[in-house]
């Protein structure tokens, strides 16, 4: 059982993020960390190689030849780690992304892709579709619990009501929720292991990917305005004089609420 997980490094939280003024993305010029969504998706993988004797692979795309959040998925326990760095990858939007991470799964022919439903600096939640799209595979999103059969995964996918029972072959893509498990902090062992460990370093060409599919050359999203999230406006203030109740209720009404 070979299961890739995908890992996004994003800029440190902790750290104000910068705009580049020209582009209005986010600039990657520092040091990036492993997105804490992603870490529920590798300990998942871990646990899941740890009960059938699998392979845990990470996979991430990153500017600069940054390793930093495929070390600590590393020192946490995964195998090995492909990263995909290039300059033609600059200004790739979700599609892009999808379609370079596609890629390196046709090359490392996992039997199950994790995901997180999205990444902390990007929010679109499209790319773990997009990667079973692109591959042709079977794709179960909100996955807050997944088993293991001889050739299928069953899953129990998150709903606003509790959550459903999807039963589908492998290979197949989930994207797991935060929360479902609790990620392990990398061990002094698994740090000093991490070093020693298997790593691809792959550019576009290695993929059989065209520079104008990806980047600013291929991207089909555009940020066209950036602004700061407006100040909060003062409540009104009621005083009861016996009739707060009413007011709250027309209130409610002018809201359409009821």
């Amino acid at each position: 059982m070979r299961i890739a997980v995908c890992v996004k490094q994003i800029p440190d939280p902790a750290n104000p993020g910068k705009l580049d003024p020209d582009t209005r993305t986010l600039v990657r010029d520092e040091k990036l960390i492993l997105d804490e969504s992603d870490s529920y998706g590798v300990e998942m993988a871990l646990q899941m190689a740890e009960a059938t004797g699998g392979e845990v692979v990470a996979v991430s795309m990153a500017p600069n030849e940054e390793f930093g959040g495929l070390r600590t998925a590393l020192a946490m326990g995964a195998d090995r780690a492909i990263l995909i760095s290039d300059e033609a990858l600059a200004g790739s939007d979700a599609l892009g992304t999808a379609k370079v991470l596609a890629a390196a799964m046709r090359r490392a022919e996992p039997d199950l892709i994790l995901a997180a439903t999205e990444s902390t600096d990007g929010y679109t939640g499209t790319v773990p579709a997009q990667i079973a799209e692109l591959l042709g595979l079977p794709s179960v999103t909100f996955a807050k619990s997944v088993d293991l059969g001889d050739g299928e995964v069953t899953v129990q996918r998150q709903t606003e009501a509790g959550y459903d029972e999807v039963v589908c072959p492998l290979p197949a893509v989930l994207s797991v929720t935060a929360g479902v498990v609790e990620p392990r902090y990398p061990s002094f062992k698994g740090i000093m292991a991490a070093k020693s460990k298997p790593a691809d370093r792959l550019g576009i060409a290695d993929l059989g990917i065209e520079a104008g599919d990806v980047g600013w050359a291929g991207a089909r999203q555009e940020i066209v305005e950036v602004a700061p999230v407006p100040a909060r406006e003062a409540g009104e203030i009621v005083t009861d004089a016996g009739d707060g109740h009413e007011r709250i209720v027309a209130f409610l009404e002018e809201l359409k609420i009821l």
